[in-house]
């Protein structure tokens, strides 16, 4: 007879399940802007990579964390949500990518938690959101898998970070063990920005980086890319 798990412990094990990058989401296929950003010689070395995250982290903080808190908070109400934060992400490249990422993040949930409330969430269910864009459906998702607010908010933002620097090191900008460095370097603004960012309401969801914004934008017109975004 197996032996029953500690409620603790089962969201130890969930918590690093999601964080392992074995969780196939289709984050890894997005750049951030970043590629953009290395052709045209924004960012060119590790010193160079440190202040784009820093910048990426911040921004992330005062815009998509807060449709993460808001669609944890209030699952039920993911359809408005997801159309807030719809037109929230004007830029054409980015808002791709959302889309892509929520609905891989669905249909990955679906089938490796099998739960009802995550079925729903997929296209004709009946929670199924218009758009599916990360953030909101990433907040809705670990609800229902019982994770707790600052848990998830965490997560996400370690998520973004992993994805950035996962494609710096394929861009060539750093090495696999320096791009763990300037991870870990960077632990203490997560934490910060979380801080900042966990009560920010969704009506005071703000892009703080522009530049960024436009890299992001930029990645459409390069010549050759490695990342759809």
């Amino acid at each position: 007879m197996t032996p029953a798990v500690e409620p603790t412990a089962a969201a130890d094990w969930l918590l690093w399940q999601l964080a392992d990058s074995a969780f196939p989401t289709g984050g890894f296929a997005h750049g951030g802007g970043l590629e953009a950003a290395w052709q045209h010689g924004e960012v060119r070395n590790a010193a160079d990579l440190q202040s784009f995250l820093a910048a990426a982290l911040h921004q992330i903080a005062a815009g998509p964390l807060c449709f993460v808190t808001a669609g944890h908070r209030e699952p039920a109400g993911l359809p408005a949500l997801d159309h807030r934060c719809d037109a929230f992400t004007n830029n054409h490249v980015a808002n791709r990518a959302s889309r892509l990422q929520g609905r891989a993040l669905i249909a990955t949930a679906d089938r490796v938690f099998a739960l009802p409330a995550l079925r729903a969430l997929r296209p004709g269910g009946a929670d199924a959101p218009p758009c599916g864009h990360l953030a909101p459906v990433f907040g809705v998702v670990t609800r229902v898998l019982e994770l707790t607010q600052a848990a998830a908010g965490r997560l996400f933002l370690f998520w973004q970070l992993r994805g950035l620097t996962s494609g710096a090191v394929r861009l060539g900008v750093v090495g696999p063990l320096e791009a763990q460095a300037i991870q870990y370097q960077l632990t203490p603004l997560l934490e910060t920005v979380w801080l900042a960012g966990r009560d920010v309401p969704v009506a005071a969801a703000a892009q703080t980086a522009p530049l960024l914004d436009l890299w992001q934008g930029a990645q459409d017109r390069l010549y050759s890319r490695l990342f759809q975004s």
